[in-house]
């Protein structure tokens, strides 16, 4: 008897369903791009609980007759593909045939469709039990799809949670209203709007209807052609950016796509005009003769091979630096001292809480030689508040040993020295060393937190509203008082006690950024991150000025830090030049 047999269809349908389904929002994303093809220009989708109980879309299109209906739940029946010619000159979203037979193998199906002629009106149960039967003329097509992956328990016990499952779906219908402006989007779930457009075709309209007024009059219209590729879309000025790539949509001929060289292209032409682990809000179009793309490279068409991908890239390029040239905006230049160095809004001395305060005096006594370098700090006069404010630093062990600042180099660098060498220190990345491990040790402490008496209002977007909706319960944990407040609202009623009341604002802005971020929270990441990310930005920077005082203290409070000699990020706070290796240089000693 032989071994190898053709598998059962429903069997393939469900082995196929693997790769197409994984989760509620590729069965949004089948359905929506079938109604897209129908030349739809409403198209409403409806869930409940997140689409794990049902998802219903229903469309304006061209519908179908009977015939067709029931062929579409064939496997590879499609209508978009007729010869391999066609093959390479793809321009509808769909095009295998394998979307509506790998779903309907997983869950339980209504079918109604009418192409004003015919209405038919389809069940079908686990990929069988097809039964038809007529139905009314209204043109369009419904359909719905329920007890998803009721018939295959593992898939189903490995969906997310539902905030989760609706935040993709959410993602996905954004940026496939952001595709097709001219589309009236509605998106409800469980009896909620969540996004609602109306399909006039202004994608800045549809731009604010996801992102809010904020980030709405932060974006900036270009557009650039060449010979092979039209560019059109919307860019964020350098200020608006986010801590991930969810906010880079690209699309090709109306088609979402995440494509890894595009996406290093937009970064790298905001080179220098924000932080290299940031990235901008983005919304281009890229309009391109099918023939010069393949989409059939990955199961979810996500992907695309261009074969002239060098010269869209310099395009993309170039479009994208020339406008950020051209909107650039002088900074306000910054107060300064009779020194010429810049001060910083609160004095180092006083913005790092000092309840903690110096230990001891350093061992290695001050000389009288005149030490001047350019933008030296003053020579140091001892300051009497210093020795009543002692520094508990608890069973803490200094792991360097004391150290006399004697200047400041480029009003970055701290020149100090103690009996074993000289010692050059980056004031950034120091204080951005103390100011982590205090809130990291702050956040374990589950300190009382600090009531806001106006509270700050944050709109995001509606998938990461969701996101940060799910973790709630983190942010409380961490001091931070958050309620819904309207749609896609965040208000925070209290902060963390550890950040300072200047910084409020932004580091709650932040850490909202962080917690919306991934969908495998990781906790003790999220600390991580989080503490390195605020001690970053409540520190001071280079060019700030410091007094001899905040010299003492900074490097006094370096000293006692677990790991004194790199920043949070890997960066050096210290490097040092030994008494010997001094004397080599200047031929006082001997190799």
């Amino acid at each position: 008897m032989s071994k190898i047999h053709v598998m059962d269809e429903v069997l393939a349908n469900k082995i196929a369903a693997g790769e197409v389904v994984e989760k509620t929002m590729n069965v949004v994303k089948e359905l929506v791009e079938n109604a897209i093809d129908a030349k739809s220009d409403v198209i409403k989708i409806e869930l409940i609980d997140s689409g794990v109980k049902e998802v219903k879309v229903t469309d304006n299109g061209i519908g179908m007759d009977q015939e067709d209906a029931k062929l579409a739940f064939s496997r590879h029946a499609t209508s978009k593909l007729k010869n391999l010619d066609d093959l390479f000159n793809i321009e509808s979203l769909g095009f295998r045939g394998e979307a509506l037979p790998s779903i309907a193998s997983v869950s339980n199906i209504e079918l109604k469709t009418s192409n004003g002629e015919v209405g038919t009106y389809l069940t079908i149960s686990g990929g069988k039990d097809l039964k038809v039967e007529d139905s009314d003329l209204q043109q369009g097509t419904t359909i719905t799809v329920k007890d998803l992956f009721y018939n295959t328990p593992v898939r189903l016990k490995y969906l997310k949670n539902l905030y989760v499952e609706l935040a993709n779906i959410t993602d996905y219908v954004n940026k496939m209203a952001l595709s097709y402006p001219n589309i009236k989007f509605t998106l409800i779930n469980n009896d909620k709007v969540i996004l609602d457009t109306d399909g006039k075709g202004d994608l800045r309209k549809v731009i604010y209807q996801i992102y809010g007024a904020e980030v709405t009059k932060k974006m900036v219209e270009v557009r650039g052609e060449n010979d092979d590729y039209y560019i059109h879309g919307f860019i964020s000025f350098p200020e608006m950016q986010k801590s991930n790539r969810n906010s880079m949509t690209t699309l090709v001929n109306g088609r979402v796509i995440k494509n890894n060289e595009l996406n290093k292209v937009i970064t790298d032409s905001y080179h220098t005009y924000i932080p290299k682990d940031k990235f901008p809000i983005i919304v281009l179009n890229i309009d391109v003769d099918p023939i010069l793309i393949d989409i059939n490279i990955h199961p979810t068409k996500m992907d695309i091979k261009f074969s002239k991908m060098d010269t869209l890239k310099e395009l993309l390029y170039e479009i994208i630096t020339k406008e950020l040239e051209r909107m650039t905006l002088i900074p306000d230049i910054a107060t300064r001292t009779e020194q010429g160095s810049r001060e910083t809004t609160i004095p180092l001395y006083h913005a790092f809480h000092k309840e903690e305060e110096i230990k001891e005096e350093p061992k290695y006594e001050e000389q009288t030689l005149d030490f001047t370098v350019a933008e030296a700090t003053p020579k140091y006069e001892k300051n009497e508040s210093l020795e009543k404010e002692e520094l508990t630093k608890e069973e803490k062990v200094a792991r360097i040993k004391p150290m006399i600042p004697r200047g400041v180099v480029f009003l970055t660098y701290i020149i100090a020295e103690n009996e074993d060498g000289m010692y050059i220190i980056d004031q950034h990345a120091a204080a951005e060393r103390i100011n982590y491990e205090k809130t990291l040790a702050a956040l374990k402490e589950n300190l009382p937190p600090t009531d806001l008496l106006i509270p700050i209002r944050v709109e995001l977007p509606k998938n990461e509203f969701l996101m940060v909706k799910t973790h709630f319960d983190i942010l409380k944990e961490i001091g931070m008082e958050a309620e819904e407040f309207g749609d896609n609202t965040i208000i925070v009623r209290s902060y963390p006690s550890w950040i300072r009341e200047e910084e409020a604002e932004q580091s709650v802005r932040k850490i909202l950024d962080i917690i919306s971020t991934k969908e495998n929270f990781d906790f003790d990441q999220f600390v991580w991150r989080m503490a390195a990310t605020i001690g970053c930005r409540m520190s001071i920077k280079a060019n700030d000025y410091l007094s001899y005082e905040d010299q003492v203290w900074l490097l006094d409070n370096l000293r006692y830090c677990e790991n004194p000699f790199t920043c949070p990020h890997g960066r050096p706070t210290i490097i040092t030049y030994t008494k010997y290796e001094l004397e080599k240089l200047f031929k006082r000693a001997e190799s």
